[in-house]
């Protein structure tokens, strides 16, 4: 079997999309991948961050997991990025980090890797779909290769994305993931890892 690595880079302020994050990296592990699980730097100011109790406490939890670097997207077959939203698109924390990719994206080392999504928002109609097409536009302009859920299984019925998986936080920003979201992200990391798997062995075939 094709050994694949997979990259999940994402940004979370106060910890649903770092939940996602895990359980992605978990679920590719099982498909057999190679897993890196990395958090992009956090840029906004010390004021804003102690504004916020749940931002403030995930931020003292992660600060010292292990953050992206280039080489976590060029070193992968495939990658996963995760972010929640911000006005319908991506927070500028994962945006700073995908514009330090010039020199890797001019050399043609993000092009032809496997991409996909994920997201979470307050609300139901708060961006969710935008934002992951948003963060898809890059991944035109590096080349990639995306692998979007679609409705390739009867579960994704039930939690409604075919752009990715999201996830509604509620009105009081801590409504935690669900057995729904749970299978969506297993199904988007085992499709990932497929896919992934399959253009390699092509490659070198």
């Amino acid at each position: 079997m094709t050994d694949v690595r997979v990259s999940v880079i994402y940004y979370s302020a106060t910890g649903t999309v770092h939940a996602m994050a895990k359980r992605l990296a978990s679920a590719a592990e099982g498909a057999g991948a190679k897993v890196r699980l990395r958090q992009v730097p956090e840029l906004a100011p010390e004021e804003a961050i102690a504004s916020n109790a749940a931002w403030s406490q995930h931020f003292d939890t992660t600060k010292d997991e292990p953050k992206a670097v280039p080489d976590d997207i060029v070193e992968a077959d495939a990658v996963l990025l995760g972010t929640p939203t911000r006005y319908g698109n991506i927070s500028s924390q994962l945006k700073q980090f995908i514009d330090t990719l010039g020199p890797q994206w001019a050399q043609g080392l993000l092009a032809d890797k496997v991409y996909a999504g994920f997201t979470a928002s307050m609300t139901a109609h708060g961006g969710q779909e935008s934002t992951l097409l948003a963060l898809y536009n890059t991944i035109h302009h590096f080349g990639g290769i995306l692998v979007a859920p679609g409705y390739t299984d009867p579960l994704k019925f039930a939690d409604g994305n075919p752009y990715g998986v999201s996830h509604v936080t509620g009105g009081n920003n801590d409504d935690p993931l669900t057995d729904v979201q749970y299978a969506a992200l297993d199904h988007m990391a085992a499709r990932v890892v497929g896919v992934a798997r399959r253009l390699k062995a092509g490659a070198a075939a």
